[in-house]
């Protein structure tokens, strides 16, 4: 991308799932991760847990310097990707340009929320690696979704969303789902296609900044959560059982493909 968790036994995750139950009927918890980048750099990674809202953050500073965030609304099904980009002050942009991608969040995408907020950290100095890659997920985002109405879908985009406001998307398929779930569809609007515009063009073809083109932006997300691991015990009778003793973690990236009126609000998707 270019500038846009008796005695566990050891694990390879170095993160464990405390056994004592939560503190009364909800627990918020946050971990700070250092993780390794694409070229090398090391970066923190700050993970929460709300588990009364049901919901997750993480978020890291990538190499170019851009901030992004991604909050998992469990409750409502959603999914948020914010990136900050910083601006190109010298091409006549703004000191940052904020963007937010709005999916459906599926079930064994990410640990649940509780369990999130029991994790404890060991050895917080180490740089942590993914045990797992996950394939890289291309999503072209052909629906904006109006700011003043988002909290109807999440109560997250109020606040994840906010310096976005014009610049919140989506997917035709995602919000199919939703409507089925009882959304009001008044805060869609369906964005241009080629289809519309014959001579509409990705940004990093398009020649002059002025004109509207198929934006493209690619985040990833270096470390997360991704699945419970289950150990096993036997008591003194030899009955086995299970338990929940760790974590796998997983790297997953994106590319998100949208409309923009002009292709001054793309410049980092150009031809290199």
């Amino acid at each position: 991308m270019r500038g846009p968790r008796g005695r566990l036994p050891a694990l390879p995750a170095l993160l464990w799932l405390a056994l004592a139950p939560l503190p009364g009927p909800a627990a918020r918890a946050e971990l700070r991760v250092r993780v390794r980048l694409p070229g090398g750099q090391v970066t923190e990674e700050s993970l929460q847990a709300d588990s009364g809202s049901d919901c997750i953050s993480l978020e890291l500073r990538t190499a170019d310097g851009a901030l992004v965030t991604l909050t998992a609304d469990f409750r409502q099904e959603v999914k948020i990707f914010r990136a900050l980009i910083l601006g190109e002050l010298e091409r006549g942009q703004s000191q940052f340009q904020a963007l937010c991608f709005v999916t459906r969040l599926h079930r064994n995408e990410i640990i649940p929320s509780e369990s999130m907020a029991k994790l404890r950290q060991k050895n917080p100095r180490t740089v942590r690696q993914a045990e797992e890659v996950r394939g890289l997920e291309h999503l072209s985002m052909d629906v904006a979704v109006n700011f003043s109405k988002g909290a109807q879908l999440s109560s997250h985009i109020h606040n994840v969303c906010a310096e976005a406001r014009e610049a919140i998307y989506t997917r035709e398929e995602d919000v199919k789902f939703w409507l089925e779930k009882g959304v009001d569809g008044s805060m869609f609007e369906v964005l241009p296609q080629t289809a519309d515009l014959p001579d509409l063009q990705r940004c990093k073809l398009c020649a002059d900044r002025w004109k509207p083109c198929i934006c493209s932006y690619s985040l990833s997300i270096e470390w997360y959560p991704c699945m419970l691991k289950y150990c096993k015990s036997r008591d003194a009778g030899g009955k086995v059982s299970s338990y929940k003793c760790g974590i796998r973690s997983c790297q997953k990236g994106y590319t998100f493909d949208y409309y923009v009126p002009q292709k001054q609000l793309c410049l980092w998707d150009e031809e290199t």
